[in-house]
C-alpha cells in the first residue's frame, strides 16, 4: 500500500508491520489488519500523506531477513524513506542487539527518524528514549521464553513416539490421523533404488538409471499432487538429483521406524541446523509399515561405507571397496592395464601403490573372483544342505571369536583402570610433596605434566576399551538374516555384483606365498550378518593355491 502526495520526489514514511504464528495466539490486537490501522491513523493525524506499508506476516521478531524488512531496508539505502513508523518495538524485532544496531547506529547514519507509537519512542526526542534498550532487552526475553515452552511442546510430542517431520517422505503419504501410510505409486520406487545400491550402484548412477527409466522425481509427483513447483523442473520431470537419492538411501524411516531430534539449533537466535549425535536421537521402533526390510538397509548401509572409485579409463573394479590387505588393513587398490596385446585386471595393496608401506599383495581380478565364487558356492552348499547343523557351527564360531575379542578387551581394560588409580596415587604425592617443601616446583612441574598426560591417554584408550568390550556383549549373530539371503539363490554360478554384495562383507587378501617353489595366495571371505565361515574339519577355512 503506497500513498503519495503529488511531489514525486518527496521521501515517503515506512510503515512496518509484521505478525509471527505465536502473536497469532495473542487475538485481534496484534493482528496485521490492526497494526496497519493505527499507523496510518497515526500518519492522517500528523497530514503525513506519503507512506508505504511493509508487511511481514509469519515471520519471527529474531529473524531479519524477513522479505517485508528487506525491502523497506533496501529502499531505505536508497534514499527514498525519511522515518519508520511502528506500532511498538516488539513488531520491529525482538533481538535487542539487532534492533539497537539499527535504531541507533543505521537509522541516525542514514538520516531516518524511528517511531514506535505505543513505547513512546522517537528517534529525535533523545531524553525520552533512555528506556529503550531495556525496553529490547524485555522483547528478546519474551522471544526466548516462548522459545523455551515451544521447545518443550516440541520435545515432549518428540518423546511420546509422534514424528516431528511435518512432511511425509517419499514412499509414504499421511493418513489422516497423522500417521505414515505406504504410497502405492511411489514405494516402488524406493525398493528399487534399495536394490539398486545393494547391487553396487552409487547414487549418481541409481540418479541416470532412473532418468533412463522415465521415473518421475519427488518433485514431479509433489507438482502433480499439490500443485506446488519449488522441485519441480517442466523441461524434464525425471531428472533425479544424486543428492535425493543419497537422502532416501540414508532415511531410516523405510524400516517402519521413527527417528526424532536427528538435528538441533544451538539457540533461538541461530537458523543452523546442527546433526545430533546417536545418543541424543529418540528412536522408536515399528511405528508404521516398512518399506524396506532389515537386511536390505544394513547391506546398503555397509554399500554407502565402502564407497568406490573408478579407474582412469572410468570403470569400477568388482571387489572395488570390498577387498583388503591381510597384513595392514588398506583397501586393494583396482587398476585395469590394456595394451595392443592384451587387457587386465588386478588388485594391489593401496598402501603399496602409494607410499611404499606395504607389499603389494597383487592378484588377478579373474583369480579373485574364481576363489570367491567358489568359496561363496561351498558356503551356500552347506547352508541349504544342513541349516540347523550350519546355523549351530555359525553361532560357536561367532561367539568364540567375541567372548575372545571381549576378554583381550576386558584384561587391558583392567590393566589400564589399575594404571590410572595409581597415577591418582602418584600425582596426590607430588602435590603433598610440593607444599611441604620436599620438591622443587621445576621437578614438580615436569612430573606431574608427564603423569597427567599419560593418564589422560590411558583414560581415553579405556573409554575405547569399554565401548568394544560393550559391543561384544550386546552383539547378536543374526544368522537368519543371512539364510534369508541363501533361500534367494539356488545353485550361484557367476559372481554378479548384486550377488556379491548381498552376500560379502569383505575379503581379505594375503600375501603371496612362493616358499614351496609356487606361488600360492590365500583369501578370507568375510559374510554379511555371520562374519567369516570356518568349519573345521567339516568346512576348512577356503585357500587356494594359483598361479597368479
Amino acid at each position: 500500500m503506497i500513498r503519495q502526495s503529488g511531489n514525486l520526489n518527496e521521501k515517503w514514511t515506512a510503515l512496518y508491520v509484521r505478525l509471527s504464528r505465536d502473536d497469532e495466539n495473542e487475538g485481534d490486537s496484534n493482528s496485521i489488519s490492526h497494526q496497519i490501522e493505527i499507523l496510518t491513523r497515526y500518519c492522517q493525524d500528523r497530514e503525513i500523506s506519503s507512506y508505504k506499508v511493509y508487511k511481514d506476516d509469519g515471520w519471527s521478531g529474531t529473524n531479519f531477513k524477513r522479505p517485508g524488512f528487506m525491502e523497506m531496508m533496501a529502499d531505505i539505502e536508497a534514499g527514498l524513506v525519511s522515518m519508520v513508523v511502528v506500532k511498538d518495538m516488539s513488531r520491529f524485532g525482538r533481538n535487542y542487539l539487532e534492533v539497537g544496531l539499527y535504531t541507533e547506529i543505521r537509522f541516525p547514519e542514514m538520516g531516518v527518524r524511528f517511531i514506535a507509537i505505543n513505547d513512546g519512542v522517537d528517534s529525535e526526542d533523545q531524553l525520552g528514549n533512555d528506556f529503550t534498550p531495556f525496553r529490547n532487552i524485555i522483547n528478546e526475553w519474551y522471544a526466548k521464553d516462548t522459545s523455551k515452552k515451544i521447545r518443550a511442546v516440541f520435545r515432549n510430542k518428540g518423546m511420546s513416539g509422534q514424528r516431528l517431520a511435518s512432511n511425509a517422505p517419499y514412499g509414504y503419504i499421511k493418513g489422516e490421523d497423522g500417521h505414515l501410510l505406504v504410497d502405492e505409486e511411489t514405494a516402488p520406487v524406493v525398493e528399487l533404488i534399495f536394490q539398486l545400491c545393494v547391487e553396487g550402484n552409487g547414487p549418481g548412477k541409481i540418479a541416470r538409471m532412473l532418468k533412463e527409466r522415465e521415473i518421475p522425481t519427488p518433485g514431479t509427483i509433489e507438482f502433480q499432487r499439490t500443485g506446488r513447483t519449488s522441485r519441480y523442473y517442466p523441461d524434464d520431470p525425471c531428472r533425479w538429483n544424486p543428492a535425493t537419492v543419497l537422502s532416501i538411501l540414508e532415511q531410516d524411516t523405510y524400516l517402519g521406524r521413527t527417528t526424532n531430534f536427528k538435528t538441533t539449533k544451538l539457540s533461538y537466535k541461530s537458523k543452523k541446523a546442527i546433526i545430533n549425535p546417536p545418543d541424543k536421537r529418540a528412536v522408536f521402533e515399528n511405528t508404521h509399515e516398512a518399506i524396506i526390510d532389515r537386511e536390505t538397509w544394513e547391506i546398503v548401509q555397509k554399500n554407502r561405507e565402502q564407497r568406490r572409485r573408478p579407474t582412469k579409463l572410468g570403470e569400477m573394479g568388482l571387489f572395488s571397496g570390498l577387498a583388503y590387505c591381510a597384513d595392514c588393513g588398506a583397501k586393494l587398490y583396482h587398476h585395469r592395464t590394456v595394451t595392443f596385446t592384451k587387457e587386465q585386471e588386478s588388485y594391489t595393496c593401496a598402501n603399496y601403490r602409494s607410499r611404499k608401506q606395504c607389499t603389494a599383495h597383487y592378484i588377478r581380478a579373474v583369480v579373485l573372483e574364481q576363489l570367491v565364487l567358489q568359496n561363496l558356492q561351498r558356503v551356500v552348499a552347506y547352508a541349504q544342505d544342513d541349516e540347523d547343523e550350519f546355523v549351530r557351527r555359525v553361532m560357536e564360531n561367532k561367539t568364540a571369536a567375541q567372548r575372545t575379542e571381549q576378554e583381550r578387551a576386558k584384561r587391558k581394560l583392567e590393566k589400564q583402570e589399575r594404571r590410572i588409580s595409581e597415577l591418582d596415587r602418584i600425582i596426590q604425592q607430588l602435590y603433598e610433596d610440593r607444599v611441604a617443601g620436599a620438591m622443587s616446583v621445576e621437578r614438580f612441574t615436569r612430573l606431574s605434566e608427564g603423569y597427567e598426560k599419560e593418564q589422560a591417554d590411558l583414560k581415553q584408550s579405556a573409554e575405547e576399551l569399554r565401548g568394544v568390550v560393550a559391543e561384544a556383549e550386546a552383539q547378536t549373530v543374526n544368522v537368519q538374516n543371512f539364510l534369508k539371503i541363501v533361500k534367494k539363490y539356488t545353485e550361484p554360478t557367476e559372481l554378479t555384483p548384486a550377488l556379491l554384495h548381498e552376500f560379502v562383507e569383505k575379503v581379505v587378501v594375503h600375501a603371496p606365498d612362493k616358499s614351496s617353489g609356487h606361488r600360492t595366495q590365500r583369501i578370507d571371505v568375510h559374510y554379511n550378518f555371520i562374519g567369516e565361515v570356518d568349519f573345521s574339519p567339516e568346512f576348512s577355512r577356503y585357500s587356494k593355491t594359483t598361479t597368479a
